[in-house]
């Protein structure tokens, strides 16, 4: 499994349970995250921008290794080297990646 499904697979899981929690209301990911950050207690987290911290939110391993792979996966085709510039790709694309899998994000997460 890529990293990007498992980016996936962790948002879907949020906004199943968001959905399941408002008696199946379509949920979209913003609120599914905003509402697992409320219960985990992680509200320090920049999800919104940086992909490091949406990766830490989501549990998963947000180390420059495996945002590499994701760049890779996702087709960034600037350096990968941790820079601002290709974390703030990443995070659009996932985004981006996750509208175009059936996830309801508003413009300001994916632009």
């Amino acid at each position: 499994m890529g990293i990007f499904d498992m980016i996936q697979e962790s948002i879907t899981k949020q906004v199943e349970a968001a959905s399941a929690a408002q008696g199946g209301a379509p949920v979209n990911v913003e609120n599914a995250l905003m509402a697992y950050e409320a219960k985990r207690g992680k509200t320090d987290l920049n999800w919104r921008t940086s992909i490091v911290d949406l990766m830490k939110l989501l549990e998963l391993d947000s180390s420059l290794d495996n945002r590499k792979a994701l760049a890779t996966e996702l087709g960034y085709t600037g350096a990968k080297d941790g820079s601002a510039e290709m974390n703030i790709w990443l995070h659009k694309a996932v985004m981006q990646q996750v509208e175009k899998n059936g996830g309801t994000v508003p413009d300001s997460l994916k632009n």
